[in-house]
C-alpha cells in the first residue's frame, strides 16, 4: 500500500531553515559594516550603518549553534513570547465567561436583521461587515504600525469567522492580514516611514498624497482577494485547506448559547466600582493626552473621556447581564490600547499588562474565585504554548544568521548590482533587496537602520528621489511579513489560530505574488512622474 505523503510540521520547517542558515555561514565570506549612533527627529537613537565602511572579517561558521538557537531565540524574542502567553491566559478567562459567545450570537442576529434590506442583501451583509473590519485594521497598520497587537484579536475573529460559515484563514485575514496591508501601505507609521525618512534626512511623513493612494490600492486589492476566497469557502467549506484543523474551532462553537444564564452578580458591580476608581485616578494624573498621528499632535482629554464612557456603558450593561458588562470591559481594553499606543508609545509590556488586567477583571466580575481564575489562566497558557515555542525557534534563525556574519555580506553584494541599470531598474533592485532582507529580518525599524544609510546616499548618485527609495523600502518591508517564517508575529498568529505554516504558505503565496507585482507597478510613478514630496 502506497504511503500518504506527510507534510512537515511547522517546527520541522523552521528548524530546517536554521540548518540552511548555518550551512550558508560556511560558504558566505564574512563581512560587516561599521555602525554609529544617530539621533532621529523624535529624539530616539538608532545604530545605523556607516556608508562605505564595509570590510571583510573572518567568518564564523555555525555548527552546534543550530541546537542552541531555540534557547537564544527565546531570549531574543522573550517579549513577544511572554506577550503571547499572557494573551492566551487572559483570553481563556474571558472565553470561560461565555461573553464572546454571547457577542457572536448577538452579532449574527444583527447580521440577519440587516439582510431584511434588499440593497444590503444584494451587496452581501457579510461582505460589508468584513470589509469594514479589514479597513479599520488596515488603518491601524498604516497609521501606528499595528502588528504584534493583532495576536490578541485572533482569538476573537477566528471563532467569529467559523460561526459565519468561513474558516480560520478568513479570521486571520480580518485582522492580521488587513493590518499587514496597511503596514505595507503605511501613511504615518512611525516605526517604518518615520524612521526611514528620519535616517534619510527628509521631512517626516512627506510625500503623503501618493502614500495615501498606495494605501488605498493595496488595501482594496487585498480585500477583494480575501472576499473572493471567503465566498468560495462559504459555498463549500470543505474546500478550505484547514477544514480538518478547524474542527477544533467548530467544536468550541457548537455549544448551545441559549442555555447561558443572563444575570448580574454582586461581584460584577464591585469590579465596576473598582475599575471606575482606578480610571478616575488616572484621569486626574493624565487629564490631557497627546495623540500623535504623523507629524500632527492632537491634545485631548482621552482618558477622562474613556472614563466617562465606561461609566455610562457599565451602568447600562450591568443592568442587562454580566456578559455584556464583560464585553464592555473588552471593548474599553481595545480603546485604551489605541490611546496607549498612539499617545504613550506603549509596546508589548504595557499591552500585555492591560490584557492581564482585563482577564482578571472578567473572571472576578463573573464571580470566579482565585483558584478558578488561576486554573483558567494556566489552561490558556497550555493551549497557546506551541505558538510561543515556535516564535522562539523562529527567532533562532536570525541568531544563526547574525552570528554567522551572513546578513551584512548579503546586503553588500546585492547593493553592488544597482549600478548602470537606470532609475526604475535601480528602484526595482532596491525593492528586491528590501524584500530579500525582510525574509531574514522582519523588524521594520532595524531594517531601516541597516539599509537606509546605504540606499539614501546611493539614490542621490543615480538621481533618484530619496522618497522613491523609501517607498521601495516600505513595500519590501511590508508584503513578505505575511509569509516569512522568521516573523515572530506571523508564527504567533498562526499558532493561536492553529493553522500549520505550510498550509498558510500554500494559501497566502498567490496574494503575496499579486502584492509584490503591485508594488513594482506603484514604484513606476516615483521615477516617471513629478509627485509632491518626491
Amino acid at each position: 500500500m502506497q504511503k500518504t505523503r506527510q507534510i512537515p510540521h511547522t517546527f520541522v520547517i523552521v528548524f530546517a531553515i536554521i540548518i540552511i542558515a548555518a550551512i550558508a555561514s560556511w560558504f558566505v565570506e564574512g563581512g560587516e559594516y561599521a555602525r554609529m549612533a544617530k539621533v532621529l527627529p523624535d529624539g530616539s537613537t538608532k545604530n545605523i550603518i556607516v556608508p562605505d565602511s564595509y570590510r571583510n572579517v573572518p567568518g564564523s561558521p555555525q555548527t552546534w549553534q543550530i541546537f542552541s538557537a531555540l534557547f537564544e531565540g527565546f531570549v531574543a524574542k522573550a517579549d513577544i513570547i511572554v506577550f503571547i502567553l499572557i494573551i492566551g491566559g487572559a483570553f481563556w478567562i474571558l472565553n470561560a465567561t461565555r461573553a464572546i459567545d454571547v457577542a457572536i450570537l448577538s452579532f449574527l442576529r444583527f447580521s440577519k436583521n440587516l439582510e431584511k434590506s434588499r440593497i444590503i442583501r444584494k451587496m452581501g451583509v457579510n461582505n460589508i461587515i468584513m470589509t469594514l473590519i479589514m479597513i479599520i485594521f488596515s488603518l491601524f497598520g498604516s497609521i501606528f504600525g499595528m502588528s504584534e497587537e493583532t495576536i490578541a484579536f485572533i482569538i476573537i475573529f477566528v471563532p467569529l469567522s467559523i460561526k459565519m460559515g468561513y474558516d480560520s484563514i478568513v479570521g486571520v485575514c480580518l485582522c492580521f492580514v488587513a493590518a499587514g496591508l496597511g503596514f505595507a501601505g503605511a501613511t504615518f507609521n512611525p516605526f517604518t516611514i518615520g524612521i526611514a525618512q528620519g535616517l534619510s534626512d527628509i521631512p517626516l511623513f512627506s510625500g503623503l498624497e501618493f502614500r495615501i493612494l498606495c494605501w488605498f490600492v493595496i488595501t482594496a486589492t487585498g480585500i477583494i482577494f480575501i472576499l473572493r476566497y471567503a465566498s468560495r469557502i462559504r459555498k463549500d467549506p470543505e474546500r478550505s485547506l484547514v477544514f480538518g484543523e478547524d474542527q477544533l474551532w467548530r467544536n468550541k462553537a457548537a455549544g448551545d448559547l441559549e442555555i447561558v444564564k443572563y444575570e448580574t452578580p454582586v461581584s460584577a458591580w464591585i469590579i465596576f466600582v473598582l475599575l471606575m476608581i482606578v480610571m478616575l485616578v488616572y484621569s486626574l494624573y493624565y487629564p490631557v493626552s497627546v495623540i500623535k498621528i504623523g507629524q500632527s499632535q492632537l491634545h485631548m482629554p482621552a482618558i477622562p473621556i474613556l472614563t466617562g464612557l465606561f461609566a455610562a456603558t457599565g451602568l447600562v450593561t450591568l443592568r442587562k447581564s454580566v456578559h455584556f458588562f464583560i464585553l464592555s470591559i473588552f471593548l474599553f481594553t481595545i480603546l485604551y490600547l489605541i490611546v496607549g499606543v498612539m499617545g504613550y508609545q506603549w509596546y508589548v509590556l504595557e499591552i500585555a499588562t492591560l490584557f492581564m488586567v482585563m482577564g482578571l477583571s472578567c473572571g472576578l466580575a463573573m464571580g470566579y474565585g482565585a483558584n478558578r481564575i488561576t486554573e483558567l489562566f494556566i489552561a490558556g497558557i497550555k493551549d497557546i504554548l506551541s505558538a510561543a515555542l515556535i516564535v522562539g525557534l523562529a527567532g533562532g534563525i536570525i541568531i544563526v544568521l547574525q552570528n554567522g556574519k551572513v546578513i551584512d555580506p548579503m546586503l553588500h553584494s546585492i547593493a553592488g548590482s544597482m549600478k548602470d541599470v537606470g532609475k526604475y531598474g535601480s528602484v526595482s533592485i532596491m525593492y528586491g533587496i528590501q524584500t530579500l532582507i525582510n525574509l531574514v529580518m522582519t523588524s521594520g525599524s532595524a531594517k531601516a537602520a541597516l539599509t537606509m544609510p546605504i540606499m539614501a546616499p546611493f539614490s542621490d548618485l543615480i538621481h533618484v528621489s530619496r522618497q522613491a527609495t523609501i517607498m521601495a523600502y516600505q513595500f519590501g518591508d511590508g508584503f513578505t511579513n505575511m509569509i516569512t517564517p522568521t516573523s515572530a508575529v506571523l508564527i504567533g498568529v498562526l499558532g493561536v489560530a492553529k493553522i500549520p505554516y505550510e498550509k498558510w504558505f500554500k494559501w497566502v503565496w498567490p496574494l503575496i505574488l499579486i502584492l509584490t507585482v503591485l508594488g513594482l507597478l506603484l514604484l513606476i510613478p516615483t521615477v516617471t512622474m513629478k509627485l509632491n514630496g518626491f
